[in-house]
């Protein structure tokens, strides 16, 4: 494969690894902490990376960054962020690989049955939705019957989220500019 794909194979399993640590550690200020980490900043990225994947290769090729990106990611948090001693940190990594893998799997398909649509219709609509699937699945898994406030906390990053989702179509829009131009 080129460069550009193990680029992008490389940057999904970033955005996982920095999101599982962000997402230990709430906003602390304002009042946020009940309803937001810092992960929520950073995961939706991954959208951004599959649907740029989906638009220049194609399906399939997408499919392979999320599982490249999902072996790298989950390496990384089992290295570097996860506390065997800790079953919050354990859950953290289960949550996250389960809600990573059925989100942007999702996001994949929704985006090439749309991709000939406008530009925007298939990133905007498979990110929104692989992010409320994400969301869902990665709290409920992760924070559950754990005194976490995981329900509020997934209002909060979703809402988050759904900001990201929209100026990650600024990036989207210039980067598909310049591929084509290429």
């Amino acid at each position: 494969m080129n460069r550009t794909f193990l680029l992008l194979s490389f940057l999904m399993g970033v955005v996982v690894l920095s999101s599982n640590y962000l997402v230990q550690f709430p906003i602390r200020y304002y009042g946020l902490d009940k309803i937001l980490t810092y992960g929520a900043f950073s995961y939706p990225i991954a959208f951004l990376i599959t649907d740029l994947a989906n638009r220049f290769y194609g399906k399939i090729a997408a499919r392979k960054i999320v599982y490249i990106g999902f072996a790298f990611g989950i390496c990384f948090t089992l290295l570097f962020s996860t506390n065997f001693a800790d079953l919050i940190s354990i859950r953290i990594a289960i949550g996250s690989g389960t809600a990573f893998l059925v989100a942007q799997l999702l996001d994949v398909q929704i985006f090439d049955q749309l991709r000939r649509k406008k530009w925007f219709v298939a990133p905007l609509t498979s990110s929104l939705i692989g992010s409320i699937v994400d969301t869902f699945l990665f709290f409920s898994i992760s924070f559950y019957a754990t005194g976490i406030p995981w329900f509020s906390l997934s209002l909060g990053d979703l809402t988050v989220k759904i900001f990201v989702a929209l100026v990650m179509l600024i990036p989207f829009r210039l980067l598909l500019g310049r591929v084509k131009a290429v």
